[in-house]
C-alpha cells in the first residue's frame, strides 16, 4: 500500500461528498491506495475502497476518478458484495448437487454397462458448470449495471459532471472491443459491454454534464499525479513526462522528488526551497524536504521543516509519525522525549501502523523505560503481522508491567490474541 497525507486527503476531500449523499458519511469508509501501475479500483467490504496508484496516475481529470469512486460508493450502498457472496454459495451448492447427480448416473451406467448412461452421467456432472459460470456473470453484470446508476445519482445529487465516468468507462468498453492482445485488469473486473455504455449515455445526460472541476481541485490533483510519477518513475522516465522546459508547479514538484530520490541531495534541497518559496503555505513542501532530508542522513535539519509541516497540513498524522522517527534518529535523550507524545497522538488515529509502534519503542528505549519498549516493538510486530515475535516480546513486557496495570493489561490481549476475534488489540 501506499501511505501519503498529501494524496489521502485529497481522495478524502473527492469521496466525502459522494458518501454523504449515499448516506454513509459517518461509516469511516477509508481510500486505500495499492502501489500498481495498473487502471483499477474495487470494493472488498464495506469499509474500504481500494484504488490503484495507476488509476490516480491515468486519471487527467479529478471528475474522472470521482465518477470511479462513485461507481464503487453504489457497490457498497447496493450490498452488493454481500449478495454476491450469498450468490456464489448458492451456485456452489447447485454445482455439487449437479455433480452427485452425475456421478450417480455415471456409476448407474457402469454397473449396467451402459455406454450412453455413462456418457448422461459426464454431461450431467460437467454441464451445469457452463450454466452456473453464465449466471454468476449475468448477476455480476446486473450489479454493474446498478453500481452505474447509483453513482451517476449521487454525483447528480452533489452537483458533479458524470462525464468523467463515462469517458473513464468508455475508455475500457473501447480497449476491450479493439484489443485481443491486451485487457486491462480494470476492464476484466468491470465488463464493458457496447450495451452497458448505450444504457450509461443516457443515465449521464445530466443538468452538470458540461460542468467543470474547479481550478484548485484541478491543480491539486495535477500535483498528486505529479508526485506518484516522481516517486514510482525511473529519472530518464520522469524527465520524459515532465521535461526541463516544463516550468509548471507539477513538473517542479514532479523533478524535486526524483533528484532527491535518485539524484544530489543539496540540489533537491534547492529545487524544494524553490517550491518553498513559491507556495509558503502549502505543508506537503515542507514534509518533502524534511522527508528528504531525514532519510539523507540529516535528522536534526529535518525537525524543523517537519514541524511546520504539522503546523500547516489539515489532517498531520502520517506526517506526525516522520517527525517523530527524526526526533528519535537524532540520538538526543531530550528529542526522544518529545517524540513520545507525538507519537501516541498519531496512533490514536492510526492505530495500526507498525512504523510508529517502532519509533515509539526507540524513543522508549532512549527513555530506558524498557516495558513500555518492549511493548510497543509487540504493538510493531503485531501491526505487521508477525503474531510469534507479537507475543514473544508482549510477554516479555508483562513482566516488566506492575499486574494489571494498562500496559499489563495490553500486553497481555496480545499474548492471548486468538486470530479469529474480530477485536485486534490494538484498537483497544
Amino acid at each position: 500500500m501506499i501511505r501519503d497525507a498529501e494524496i489521502e486527503q485529497l481522495l478524502r476531500d473527492y469521496t466525502a461528498p459522494i458518501l454523504k449523499a449515499a448516506g454513509l458519511g459517518n461509516q469511516n469508509i477509508q481510500v486505500v491506495i495499492i502501489s500498481d501501475r495498473s487502471f483499477n479500483a474495487f470494493v472488498m467490504d464495506a469499509h474500504r475502497i481500494f484504488v490503484n496508484a495507476g488509476a490516480l496516475m491515468e486519471a487527467t481529470t479529478p471528475n474522472q476518478l470521482i465518477g470511479v469512486f462513485a461507481h464503487e460508493t453504489g457497490h457498497i450502498v447496493g450490498g452488493h458484495l454481500s449478495k454476491m457472496r450469498q450468490e456464489l454459495a448458492n451456485a456452489q451448492t447447485l454445482a455439487i448437487i449437479a455433480m452427485l447427480l452425475g456421478i450417480g448416473a455415471a456409476a448407474a451406467g457402469a454397473r449396467s454397462g451402459n455406454v450412453d448412461m455413462g456418457n448422461i452421467g459426464e454431461a450431467a456432472a460437467l454441464g451445469p458448470q457452463a450454466m452456473l459460470q453464465n449466471r454468476i456473470l449475468a448477476y455480476q453484470r446486473g450489479q454493474e449495471e446498478a453500481a452505474d446508476r447509483a453513482g451517476v445519482r449521487f454525483l447528480t445529487m452533489t452537483g458533479q459532471s458524470a462525464k468523467g465516468m463515462y469517458d473513464t468507462f468508455k475508455r475500457f468498453a473501447d480497449e476491450t472491443m479493439f484489443s485481443s492482445s491486451y485487457i486491462d485488469p480494470y476492464a476484466q473486473n468491470h465488463p464493458m459491454p457496447r450495451e452497458r455504455m448505450d444504457a450509461l449515455a443516457e443515465l449521464v445526460k445530466t443538468p452538470y454534464w458540461d460542468k467543470k472541476d474547479p481550478p484548485e481541485l484541478q491543480f491539486r490533483h495535477d500535483m498528486m499525479r505529479a508526485k506518484l510519477y516522481g516517486f514510482m518513475d525511473r529519472p530518464d522516465a520522469l524527465l520524459r513526462r515532465y521535461p526541463p522546459s516544463d516550468t509548471s508547479m507539477p513538473a517542479r514538484y514532479a523533478r524535486a522528488i526524483s533528484t532527491y530520490r535518485f539524484g544530489d541531495l543539496r540540489a533537491a534541497i534547492a529545487q524544494i526551497d524553490g517550491l518553498i518559496a513559491a507556495m509558503p503555505n502549502n505543508p506537503y513542501f515542507y514534509e518533502l524536504k524534511g522527508q528528504a532530508l531525514l532519510e539523507g542522513g540529516h535528522p536534526s535539519e529535518a525537525i524543523a521543516p517537519l514541524r511546520r509541516a504539522v503546523q500547516l497540513a489539515p489532517n498531520p498524522t502520517l506526517i506526525q509519525i516522520v517527525l517523530g522517527q527524526a526526533l528519535v534518529a537524532t540520538n538526543d535523550p531530550k528529542l526522544a522525549q518529545e517524540a513520545i507524545p507525538i507519537l501516541r497522538a498519531a496512533l490514536a488515529k492510526e492505530p495500526e501502523s507498525s512504523d510508529a509502534y517502532s519509533q515509539l519503542a526507540m524513543a522508549y528505549g532512549r527513555e530506558n523505560d524498557l516495558a513500555d519498549a518492549d511493548l510497543a516493538s509487540a504493538q510493531a510486530a503485531f501491526a505487521s503481522g508477525d503474531n510469534k515475535t507479537a507475543r514473544e516480546l508482549a510477554a516479555r513486557a508483562k513482566q516488566r508491567f506492575p499486574v494489571g496495570s494498562p500496559g499489563w493489561v495490553r500486553a497481555d490481549d496480545i499474548v492471548a490474541f486468538n486470530k479469529n476475534l474480530n477485536q485486534s488489540p490494538l484498537r483497544k
